[in-house]
């Protein structure tokens, strides 16, 4: 079994007009979104095995906030630039090349992306990941590059905890 679960990066800032969109950081409420989901996270779950990030500003963070809360070092959260990307391919080849020694993983990821992927190998129709929105899959795989449709068992978005 593999457990996967999916965090769109918390609520960014548009406040920096010249800011690239990569470099755009956490709005406040982002941060909190983000230290609360990380907190009902931790209580529901186990500390993942591996953390995997978008090489953006906003996702970083967001993983940042949740290797903190996960006690899960810094220094092992893996930034992939390929995840900045707003595809699920991406995503998909990011899932599917985990080391299978990962009986779980977090990625922290993209909006359109997240989307498609937890509609394509979940088991419920999601309409819209919400930002810092955590999705659970639970796949009935050994290893992750054959993982396909799996069972969707963790829906958590911020507005059901305020």
């Amino acid at each position: 079994m593999k457990k996967l679960y999916i965090v769109r990066h918390a609520k960014s800032s548009w406040e920096y007009p010249s800011a690239k969109d990569i470099d755009r950081p956490l709005k406040e409420r982002g941060i909190n979104d983000a230290y609360l989901m990380s907190g009902v996270l931790k209580k529901m779950v186990d500390c993942p095995d591996t953390f995997v990030s978008s090489c953006a500003n906003r996702a970083l963070h967001t993983a940042m906030i949740f290797s903190y809360t996960f006690n899960f070092p810094l220094a092992n959260v893996k930034i992939s630039k390929s995840l900045y990307s707003f595809s699920d391919g991406y995503l998909i080849k990011t899932v599917k090349a985990l080391d299978n020694d990962y009986d779980s993983a977090i990625i922290f990821s993209h909006d359109h992306g997240i989307n498609s992927f937890v509609n394509k190998f979940g088991s419920k129709p999601i309409s819209h990941v919400s930002t810092c929105g955590v999705i659970g899959i639970e796949f009935d795989n050994k290893h992750w590059k054959n993982v396909k449709k799996g069972e969707t068992f963790l829906i958590e978005f911020p507005k059901f905890h305020k």
